[in-house]
């Protein structure tokens, strides 16, 4: 009995006193804030709220997870990149290349997408409320299915 007690108080103590692992490349952040260039870099669960990427090449980037709200992506090139349960709420992502984005449980709601180039994305299961889409290409995308009736 004593000794489950100790491996449960080494093991508790271990845990608590464990610090979260983030899964971003801090280099990576600093590369994209500075250059505006970060093709498939690592910025998974990054906090790029509110910045401003106007034309950011983000071609292959993992920004899954990532907090991407009012962020300004105005014709930024994220052409293959993971934005999988990304927040873009709010988001100005107007003429962007979007073509092969994983989209998929993004939040968009509030976003500006007019003219930008959603060809074979995937929007799954992603919240397109309150969404601009004006001009958009949607050839090929995978859309929510509440939204089916709406994409031409």
């Amino acid at each position: 009995m004593k000794a489950t007690f100790l491996k449960i108080a080494a093991l508790s103590i271990t845990l608590l006193s464990a610090t979260p692992a983030f899964a971003q490349n801090p280099t990576h952040i600093t590369q994209l804030i500075e250059t505006n260039l970060c093709a498939a870099c690592n910025l998974a669960g990054a906090d790029l709220s509110g910045a401003h990427l106007i034309g950011a090449d983000l071609r292959n980037a993992d920004l899954s997870g990532a907090n991407l709200q009012d962020v300004n992506l105005e014709g930024a090139d994220l052409t293959g990149a993971n934005l999988q349960g990304a927040n873009l709420k709010g988001a100005y992502i107007n003429s962007a290349t979007l073509t092969r984005t994983n989209l998929e449980g993004v939040n968009l709601s509030d976003a500006n997408l007019s003219f930008a180039d959603l060809s074979d994305a995937n929007l799954s299961a992603a919240n397109l409320a309150n969404i601009n889409l004006v001009g958009a290409n949607l050839q090929d995308a995978v859309m929510p299915k509440e939204m089916l009736g709406l994409a031409q």
